[in-house]
């Protein structure tokens, strides 16, 4: 039986590591910055409207649905690694090692 148990978890492992793989993208510094940024102007911006809406309409359910709607479009601009975030990638460098063979 535990046998069967570690299989099943070693397989969901190996599963989520080539999932991993395939879905690695990376972001440079100056994007996580400017990544960051938005995050913060964006919330901030839905967190607004969402209170005028929801004061204004007197309707905490208005309030809700804007900020859900705000988090939303916040989530599609930030979260995935979009090009525009990697537009200074920063070179890797060599290892002592690797320099002395060269």
């Amino acid at each position: 039986m535990f046998c069967l148990c570690f299989d099943f978890c070693l397989d969901i492992l190996i599963l989520k590591m080539a999932l991993a793989d395939i879905l690695e993208c990376t972001i440079d510094f100056e994007g996580q910055k400017k990544s960051e940024q938005l995050l913060r102007y964006l919330l901030t911006a839905s967190g607004v409207a969402s209170f005028f809406a929801g004061y204004f309409t007197q309707s905490m359910r208005l309030l809700v649905i804007v900020f859900c709607i705000g988090l939303i479009i916040t989530a599609a601009v930030t979260i995935p690694p979009w090009p525009v975030y990697n537009k200074h990638p920063q070179p890797f460098i060599q290892a002592e090692d690797e320099k002395k063979k060269d």
